[in-house]
């Protein structure tokens, strides 16, 4: 190639971001004897390649020193030999080619490697790397030994240089930087879930205050007799009923709302306004319900039952009237006594003789955990806290069955065995009032007459509640005989252990009835 051809082709590769490897140094090689070759037999080489000049093999061994070289005219510069490149060559003293001489005026060896490589002997390997040699040209010489390089395609010097791949790695870094800052992120991520998972507890974070509603399922929650609504709500929480029972206290404390005690069918995962219905009987549409008040003659009780339940009152008279089949003792001639008071939610379709067993199992129940376990003692102690509930308040329940087994004691000559209650003769007459006249309380045919009749009546007069219960299982023990409740509002009872005593409190009794008219008939 021309001068002009190899300027030209540096331009087009410097537009191709390609690297030019620069000129050669020249390299000083110091003048070595070389000895006279002997007669060798020389190949003839042919064209290696139609795109690159072809070399001619050397007619004869390379000249010793001082011997002149002839040009040969059919020996073309080879493509790889830089213009600007001094050439060395081992026939001349000083290493340099004189201007006057041509450079295909140097023996055929000098022509097969560029100015830098003429010698593989002079070089050694660390010159290889440029990549100069023309292949297809291996050297035959009896006295050294060159390497045949021949692991190359034709060789360009200004090609050499492989491009260097420099947007590439920046896009490698960037893309390390990338996945490292999204890494670091995802990290930081999960930290802040795991730890919001452990602080939530700490914090309060996770509590729910109430469920959507309107809940799935059926639960059966029993409130017993005294609970509280804080108890209560305890209880629903722990059964998924509601979601919060502070929650549900304070929605039970603005409605207003008391506590009945009774079973109640709730659903899981309730809203508490919901919930609080149930408990408040609003929201009876969908059960059976019926609530029954402490005090209760029999008739009255069957008569709430069935209003609140649809089944007729017929069924429940009937089924009272054979006590035996639900567990009372044998004196019973009815379920008097044995319908424990309370609120009652019973699922749609359930029978009359279910809801009556649950009533009376709520009360022989109660009567079991005070102790009292014998049917003949267990009559007595219901009949007695009947009388309780209908002749005292409930502070003073205790002490009026206290006065009541006082005045059964045999030795008792103050009132000679007689109980004397007006509540008793008026359940026998069926009529409620709080003024009896001599007739009445003279009448012996009044089984339940306890004017006339010593010892207690033949049966309970009403539905004693749990306190009531409890006290006659248990009463306060006193000396007391007489009782007379002397305020009809507050339930204020006056206790006495002589007659002459106890007509002192009777007369405040009818002081009050006088200041408050109409209300002692």
């Amino acid at each position: 190639m021309t001068r002009r051809e190899i300027r030209a082709r540096e331009r087009f590769l410097e537009t191709q971001n390609q690297e030019v490897l620069p000129p050669p140094v020249p390299v000083h090689f110091e003048p070595v004897a070389v000895p006279k070759p002997q007669p060798a037999y020389v190949p003839d080489y042919g064209v290696h390649n139609e795109t690159a000049p072809s070399q001619a093999a050397p007619s004869q061994a390379a000249p010793s020193r001082g011997e002149t070289v002839q040009p040969e005219e059919d020996v073309q510069h080879p493509d790889t030999v830089h213009p600007d490149v001094e050439h060395y060559d081992l026939a001349h003293p000083d290493g340099l080619v004189p201007d006057g001489v041509e450079h295909d005026a140097l023996h055929p060896d000098a022509v097969e490697h560029d100015p830098v490589h003429s010698f593989d002997v002079a070089h050694g390997d660390e010159f290889h790397e440029l990549q100069a040699h023309d292949e297809g040209y291996e050297h035959h010489d009896p006295q050294f030994d060159y390497e045949v390089h021949d692991e190359h395609d034709a060789h360009d010097l200004m090609a050499t240089a492989t491009p260097v791949p420099k947007a590439r790695s920046k896009k490698v870094r960037r893309r390390r930087r990338l996945v490292a800052l999204l890494l670091t992120l995802t990290v930081f991520v999960a930290a802040v879930a795991v730890g919001a998972q452990f602080l939530k507890p700490l914090l309060g974070m996770d509590k729910v205050s109430d469920y959507p509603g309107p809940g799935t399922g059926s639960v059966t929650i029993t409130v017993a007799p005294g609970s509280g609504p804080k108890l209560v709500a305890t209880n629903l929480q722990s059964q998924h009923v509601i979601a919060d029972a502070d929650t549900f206290v304070a929605a039970f404390t603005a409605a207003g709302g008391e506590l009945s005690p009774g079973d109640f069918t709730f659903k899981t995962q309730m809203k508490t306004s919901d919930a609080v219905n149930v408990l408040l009987g609003k929201d009876s549409s969908k059960v059976m319900y019926f609530a029954l008040s402490a005090g209760l003659r029999i008739g009255e009780s069957l008569d709430a039952i069935s209003k609140g339940s649809g089944i007729p009152l017929s069924d429940l008279k009937a089924l009272s009237d054979s006590p035996a089949q639900f567990g009372v003792p044998a004196p019973a001639k009815n379920l008097e006594g044995f319908l424990a008071p309370g609120e009652y939610r019973f699922p749609l379709g359930t029978s009359a003789k279910d809801i009556l067993q649950k009533l009376v199992t709520a009360t022989t129940d109660e009567l079991k955990a005070q102790g009292v376990t014998d049917p003949a003692k267990q009559y007595q102690t219901i009949t007695v806290a009947s009388i309780v509930q209908a002749e005292g308040g409930q502070a003073d329940y205790g002490n009026v069955a206290g006065a009541i087994y006082n005045r059964l004691k045999p030795g008792n000559t103050e009132t000679n065995g007689l109980i004397q209650s007006d509540a008793t003769v008026t359940y026998g007459l069926g009529t409620k009032t709080f003024h009896l006249t001599d007739a009445q309380k003279a009448d012996k045919s009044n089984p339940y007459n306890t004017y006339a009749n010593v010892g207690l009546p033949v049966g309970p007069i009403g539905s004693p509640g749990k306190t009531a219960i409890d006290a006659a299982a248990k009463p306060t023990a006193n000396n007391y005989l007489y009782w007379v409740t002397i305020n009809l509002d507050t339930k204020e009872t006056k206790f006495s252990s002589t007659l002459a005593e106890h007509l002192k409190y009777v007369d405040q009794y009818n002081a009050w009835c006088a200041a408050n008219a109409g209300r002692c008939v």
